[in-house]
């Protein structure tokens, strides 16, 4: 059965990884600056305060994650009252690199960043709210705490592929804050992620995944979801940001825009592939939306990659 979460986690090429952590105690407060688009801090033990500038403060708590999209500046820390340090000021621990802060070790967090590809990283953030929380109250709290655990023993570890298996555990990681996400639609911008969440829609977007060449009409996916044309068409708008048959268009441009960065299948071929009627009709839709002709695109990204 396709599987729509998958195959966009695919095309964008999104990896979670791991890069640090803090141990904090006492009176503490760190801020940090974001230098990547997408970051993710995870509460593996104790507990502590989150604020983001525009936001009420947070308390996260063991197995709390959190992911942040072009966020700006946050701050963690023991009371929102503490002034904060500059997360780079810190000392690090010699063991481990974790940084210290204030005194004791009653909250230990990891952290780390999201790698994107960069011609469809928009994809996905674009989707995402600025901070997404995984709370640890939530129903699926047990196997964050697990993963959480499993990445810690690994990185404390000497055991061969402990650096690959924290690296799956961090994908796992992330993709356990979507799926929280999506249960508890915490997802307010339009885009995939949302309209992942919606159950009566979710069945249209399999059948647009499982077979994007298709020439499907909006009758038809309305009937597949039980809903008439009209509420079908204005829901999906409302929730994805865009009609189901642009959102249909959208996807075929992107699964080309990976064929055509990874292999070298012919203009043609992937035309016919797409559904479309001609090699002419698919460069059309391509430029419109890629802004490039698929010709030139290829030759852009090799030329690039020389």
């Amino acid at each position: 059965m396709t599987d729509p979460l998958s195959e966009m986690l695919a095309l964008v090429e999104a990896r979670c990884l791991i890069t640090g952590g803090f141990r904090a105690g006492g009176a503490w407060a760190i801020r940090f600056r974001p230098d990547a688009p997408v970051k993710l801090d995870a509460v593996v033990r104790g507990s502590c305060w989150l604020l983001v500038e525009g936001r009420p403060p947070a308390r996260l708590a063991t197995g709390d994650a959190v992911v942040f999209n072009d966020a700006g500046t946050a701050v963690l820390c023991s009371g929102p009252e503490v002034r904060p340090v500059e997360a780079t000021e810190l000392a690090h621990a010699p063991e481990d690199g974790f940084a210290l802060a204030g005194r004791g070790e009653d909250v230990e967090v990891i952290g780390g960043h999201v790698e994107l590809d960069a011609a469809t990283a928009d994809l996905f953030t674009s989707a995402l709210p600025d901070v997404t929380h995984a709370a640890a109250s939530s129903a699926e709290a047990a196997e964050t705490r697990r993963l959480l655990e499993q990445i810690m023993e690994e990185r404390a570890s000497a055991r061969p592929g402990a650096g690959f298996a924290t690296d799956q555990h961090a994908q796992l990681l992330l993709l356990q804050v979507l799926r929280i996400g999506l249960q508890r639609g915490a997802l307010s911008h339009p885009g995939w992620l949302r309209l992942l969440a919606d159950p009566q829609l979710r069945p249209a977007v399999a059948l647009l995944h499982g077979d994007p060449a298709r020439a499907w009409g909006l009758a038809e996916l309305a009937a597949a979801v039980g809903m008439s044309r009209s509420h079908f068409a204005h829901r999906f708008r409302e929730v994805s940001g865009q009609p189901p048959l642009t959102y249909l268009s959208h996807w075929r441009i992107r699964l080309a825009a990976r064929a055509l960065r990874a292999s070298d299948t012919t203009v043609a071929a992937l035309a016919d592939r797409l559904g479309y009627a001609s090699e002419s009709s698919f460069s059309h839709a391509f430029t419109r939306v890629a802004g490039t002709s698929p010709s030139r695109y290829r030759r852009d990204l090799r030329r690039m990659a020389r």
